[in-house]
């Protein structure tokens, strides 16, 4: 699979009272057959703190995406014991509980979600009845089994289900760097059997991906399974360790997103931070055979609006983007639609005000379109123009 965008003009103009970005871009792309610009660039939608419909909310998010024009949506799946569904889609919805992986993907919200025109769906996911970093102070070979058992249950449902689809499912954990710290102290370093108990985690989850992959063979349909690093630019600059130089690679993981806001809001004084990120983390990935050495997606970057000038924002989401897909990113996904960031947690939700959240969105409180809309907006229409 190769990606090359080149990015050949950018031309920034008022509109919808934002960011209007016009981007030609010349693509070669092969997986089979060509992708689509909005098969590449993608939107998460997980845990907003408002609704703007009476839709179901997991499914008012996916129609919001889709209306934007991006076919590659980011969600939270069952990531951990205390981020069910029902916590991180409340609105308009009930939902039962489970008891497996499988019986969550065949819940009738769920497979509303993924019979929709998606082409990708990138879902954070934990193994059933635990947290997702139950291992770090240890894991045993039991563990290990069952969290290859649950990957390969998920895994080939996926695979049957939607066979001959085209569909494409990454199955991934959510900013391994503070998972694999229990905290966000990004001065603490992590004790070293943390990194050695990921790497057993990491790869008992990718081993049951593989076995179903192996089991079912070609079935017009693809599940891979990915790491996600986000503190980069200090292991890339200082040495310090991380999960990219001491867990990554001594992995078999499919792919590798970056959750980028280490270099993309940082150290966004130095332009090339995220270009020397992205070719830190493909060094330290094993090549894969479908994606070769440049097995990376930006898994998450975005820039609240409450917190930051108009100018930085257009700076930071503009070169992102731009950066990414000329590096050649499998996956770019924004976060994200609704903001899930409240300025007060005393705050009732659904929040009604604008200024209520930090503004990690697409579409805020009050319906309005943000200039990051508007910036997606012009993208994806502009790019489908070329077709």
């Amino acid at each position: 699979m190769k990606f090359i965008f080149q990015i050949k003009r950018l031309l920034a103009v008022g509109a919808l009272g934002g960011l209007f970005v016009a981007i030609t871009l010349n693509v070669e792309a092969s997986m089979k057959s060509e992708r689509e610009l909005r098969d590449v660039v993608g939107i998460a939608h997980v845990a907003g703190k408002y609704c703007l419909t009476e839709k179901d909310f997991l499914n008012e998010g996916a129609d919001q995406i889709l209306a934007l024009g991006s076919r590659v949506i980011k969600i939270w799946f069952f990531s951990t014991t205390h981020e069910p569904p029902r916590v991180m889609y409340p609105f308009h919805s009930q939902w039962p509980e489970v008891k497996s992986l499988v019986e969550g993907a065949q819940l009738p919200y769920f497979k509303t979600l993924f019979d929709k025109p998606f082409t990708t769906y990138i879902l954070t996911v934990a193994s059933m009845g635990r947290e997702a970093g139950y291992w770090r102070n240890g894991i045993s070979a039991e563990q290990e089994k069952d969290e290859t058992q649950q990957f390969y249950e998920l895994a080939k449902f996926l695979l049957t289900k939607y066979a001959n689809s085209g569909k494409i499912f990454i199955l991934q954990h959510w900013e391994g760097d503070w998972l694999v710290r229990g905290n966000t102290n990004a001065q603490q370093d992590p004790a070293p059997q943390a990194f050695e108990n990921m790497v057993r985690w990491l790869n008992a989850r990718q081993a049951g991906v593989t076995k179903a992959r192996k089991e079912m063979g070609e079935m017009g349909v693809k599940v891979y399974h990915a790491a996600e690093v986000n503190r980069v630019y200090a292991s890339m600059k200082e040495g310090r360790p991380g999960v990219i130089n001491r867990v990554i690679p001594r992995t078999h993981v499919d792919l590798v997103s970056y959750s980028a806001y280490d270099t993309m809001v940082d150290h966004r004084d130095n332009p090339q931070a995220l270009r020397q990120a992205l070719d830190f983390i493909a060094k330290n990935t094993p090549d894969h055979p479908e994606f070769g050495n440049k097995n990376v997606y930006v898994g998450e970057f975005g820039i609240p609006e409450n917190d930051y000038s108009a100018q930085t924002q257009r700076s930071v989401v503009s070169n992102t983007v731009q950066t990414a897909l000329d590096w050649g990113c499998v996956y770019i996904v924004y976060w994200q639609l609704y903001c899930n960031e409240l300025i007060k947690t005393s705050t009732p939700v659904p929040v009604k005000k604008n200024e209520e959240v930090r503004g990690f969105w697409l579409l805020r409180p009050d319906g309005s379109k943000s200039e990051a809309w508007a910036y997606f907006y012009g993208l994806f229409k502009t790019a489908h123009s070329r077709q």
